[in-house]
């Protein structure tokens, strides 16, 4: 954003490129971004790192007895990647440096023994990796098994299937995860970072040498436990480069009375792991929004010394924290992934030139343009999710992920669902909302409907609850209710798939959502709602106002292309850019009604099943926190005390992990109306207000504001048994491009209302 010149390259850049789509001597255009699989020398990594100093070489480990199954035995594992096992070395020195180290370490060695301790897992039956493995949690059911799922993408031509891809996970039971681990930081010659572990799908990776599964000296237990499990074809993807099968594992695991390491390979691949909660234990999560960059937005001016790109630094952190003290499962709360460049794909171009509205309401919609859209997203999905720190979190961090607002996470339409009912029924626009959902649910829920079908009582997820039609997508809401713990549950809600101007969710969802909150057990004191949008955020109604104006002249110099406006208006209904933004919010006028009567609802099922209403969102590109309570109208009364009050319901709002923040003169804009006074639910006892959290800046300055924090930020969440309160730690990025962060602490206490 602030690299001179940058802007107007990238402008002359993409309109070489773009102005004139030609088609190659296939008859084809040229896409967008088009991934192809990875080579079998890249499957397991490149960049082979000196070995980790831990387990030494020099010191033979401990073999198990020989009654153990051959997947205990030393050296035939590559070492789990996902936690502890961050090597001292970084990815960068990695290529250029440890020459002496090798050296010293391998001087001594014949070639059998130099091979054996550098040997690099691969898989047999062989598979070509488009993309994973990526892993899902789903719930724990009345039995106490975890369930959840892994997927992989593979290229058909470059794969083995005889027989089918098997992934197989053992543990432990009679082996408790240590405690709290001191973070193992790599010494670079700029900063620190955290080095990734490898990862099957990425040609950026490294792959650590075989060494025995358990790591830092550890020796297997007396009663390990090992599980198979055949892959199950979800979907078919056809394309330019042929056939791509999505492979779905669903994993179960009883859980025991102490948090549990599982491992897990596909095909004796290189083996990766995460972490299961005990049976009595509240899960740590950690939660993350607005997954990239948006358009124009120069990418390196975030990538801090040492960093492979800019979307890597505030993720290593996260993983560096997950190293310490691991997190349960890793909630996307929108924008997991960008899609502006889908307008950019050629067989789009004629539809998105269009000048006038009408012209777009009426375009056709061809068979070659519908391919282009699956192409994008099929493309678009297999890049982001095996690159980079973002493809190690997503393979040991089990997801919770649900849909933002806008085209970043899935409809690659800014603010899908909140454009006029002509325009949303429009060939070409329904098309990529459509398929941008049917993608999210494929690639982020490991879900095809055509295959599990639409009745949530039996389903292969458990926490699913499936709604009503969505008016504009072809399939029903998919919201999820997950188990977090014995004190926690957490509600997924799809403010998404029946979303119109004037509704966020239709009456037939809601009802089916409090059905199933209401039949929770009564341990829970903790109900977490994950909206995409906050609900608790300071109002913009006069700028909403303005922007609806016919006679607001920006707009109208807009659409006319006059003095450069022609991006203040949008290029679908020739509307204002940001109105929308505006109508997208649960505050916007539109939504009001909805939104107030949620909140009452919300306050209503508290209070009949003590239990504490919280809210996590993302989406506005900053930090915040706000807060409903009961409004105290007697100066002299003191308030009631949060632990006492059924209303006192926090929003944390924790976006971005990768974007950058909005412009300061944004940020002051909000930050001053964070000290308005919303009278809007007055009338039942409830204010709202903004919790000034911010005392200082990040980097220990004077904080630009109080209540909202420009910085990028993601937000790790635990429950604390002491008090029973529930902690959101919003982890702020200290130095842009840096990586590392300062946390911020707002707590929600238990239920302790009469």
């Amino acid at each position: 954003m602030d690299n001179p010149g940058w802007h107007a390259r990238h402008r002359a850049q993409k309109a070489t490129r773009w102005s004139a789509p030609f088609r190659g001597p296939d008859g084809r255009f040229q896409p967008v971004e088009e991934v192809g699989p990875m080579a079998e020398p890249f499957v397991g990594g490149f960049n082979l790192p000196p070995p980790s100093p831990v387990p030494s070489i020099n010191t033979p480990p401990v073999p198990p007895p020989k009654d153990h199954p051959p997947w205990l035995r030393p050296g035939v594992r590559v070492p789990s990647g996902g936690n502890a096992s961050f090597s001292e070395v970084s990815r960068t020195e990695s290529t250029v440096s440890g020459t002496g180290t090798l050296q010293s370490m391998f001087a001594n060695m014949s070639a059998v023994e130099r091979s054996r301790n550098l040997r690099v897992a691969r898989m047999n039956p062989y598979l070509q990796f488009m993309a994973g493995p990526l892993l899902r949690y789903d719930t724990v059911d009345e039995a106490g098994v975890w369930r959840g799922a892994a997927m992989i993408v593979t290229a058909d031509a470059g794969s083995v299937y005889e027989p089918l891809p098997t992934l197989t996970y053992h543990w432990d039971p009679s082996r408790p995860v240590p405690g709290k681990v001191k973070r193992h930081q790599s010494h670079r010659q700029h900063g620190k970072s955290f080095d990734l572990g490898p990862h099957p799908a990425d040609p950026l990776s490294n792959v650590s040498p075989a060494s025995p599964i358990y790591e830092n000296g550890e020796t297997p237990g007396p009663d390990p436990e090992q599980r198979s499990i055949e892959g199950q074809e979800l979907y078919v993807h056809y394309g330019n480069g042929g056939t791509f099968t999505f492979w779905r594992f669903m994993i179960e695991i009883p859980l025991t009375s102490h948090e549990m390491k599982i491992n897990y390979t596909i095909n004796n691949g290189i083996e990766l792991n995460f972490f299961v909660p005990g049976r009595n234990q509240n899960m740590r999560f950690a939660a993350y929004s607005c997954n990239g960059f948006s358009a124009g937005v120069n990418s390196d001016d975030f990538r801090g010394p040492g960093f492979k790109s800019g979307y890597d630094p505030v993720w290593m952190d996260l993983l560096a924290h997950h190293a310490e003290e691991p997190f349960h499962a890793l909630v996307g709360g929108g924008d997991q992934l960008y899609c502006d460049s889908i307008i950019r794909e050629p067989e789009l171009q004629d539809w998105v030139t269009q000048t006038k509205p009408e012209l777009k309401k009426s375009y056709q919609l061809t068979e070659e343009m519908r391919l282009a859209i699956d192409r994008f997203y099929f493309n678009h999905y297999c890049q982001s999710f095996r690159s980079g720190a973002f493809a190690r979190a997503n393979s040991t961090i089990p997801m919770l992920n649900m849909l933002g607002r806008s085209l970043r996470l899935t409809t690659a339409i800014d603010g899908f669902g909140s454009y006029p009912d002509d325009l949303m029924r429009s060939q070409v626009f329904s098309t990529i909302g459509s398929r941008g959902y049917f993608f999210f649910l494929l690639f982020q829920c490991f879900i095809n409907v055509d295959v599990d079908g639409k009745d949530d009582r039996h389903h292969p997820f458990k926490s699913l609850i499936i709604g009503g039609d969505g008016p504009y997508v072809p399939y029903p809401s998919h919201s999820f209710l997950s188990w977090l713990g014995p004190q926690v549950h957490m509600l997924l809600l799809d403010c998404r798939a029946e979303r119109k101007l004037d509704q966020v969710c239709s009456r037939k969802e809601y009802d089916v959502i409090f059905e199933r909150m209401q039949a929770v057990p009564r341990t829970v004191e903790h109900m977490v709602i994950q909206l995409g949008i906050p609900i608790a955020y300071p109002r913009m109604v006069f700028l909403e106002s303005a922007l609806e104006s016919k006679l607001n002249p920006l707009v109208s110099l807009g659409r006319n292309g006059s003095l450069g406006l022609s991006g203040f208006v949008n290029k679908f209904n020739a509307d204002a850019e940001l109105l929308d933004d505006l109508n997208d919010h649960w505050t916007a006028k539109l939504h009001k009604k909805e939104r107030n009567w949620l909140i009452l609802e919300l306050q209503k099922y508290a209070l009949s099943k003590r239990s504490r209403v919280s809210f996590i969102s993302g989406d506005v590109h900053c930090a915040a926190v706000g807060v409903f309570k009961t409004l105290v109208k007697e100066k002299k009364k003191p308030p009631i005390p949060p632990a006492s009050d059924h209303r006192y319901m926090v929003n944390v709002v924790s976006s971005a992990i990768v974007n950058t923040p909005p412009p300061n003169g944004v940020i002051t804009m909000v930050s001053t109306l964070s000290s308005k006074t919303h009278k809007t639910l007055h009338h039942a006892e409830t204010d709202e207000v903004m919790i000034p959290i911010f005392d200082k800046d990040a980097d220990g300055s004077q904080p630009k504001s109080k209540y909202i924090m420009g910085r990028r930020n993601w937000c790790s969440v635990r429950w604390e048994s002491s008090t029973g309160d529930l902690i959101w730690d919003i982890r702020v990025e200290i130095q842009k491009g840096y990586g590392q962060t300062t946390g911020y602490v707002i707590r929600s206490p238990p239920p302790r209302w009469n």
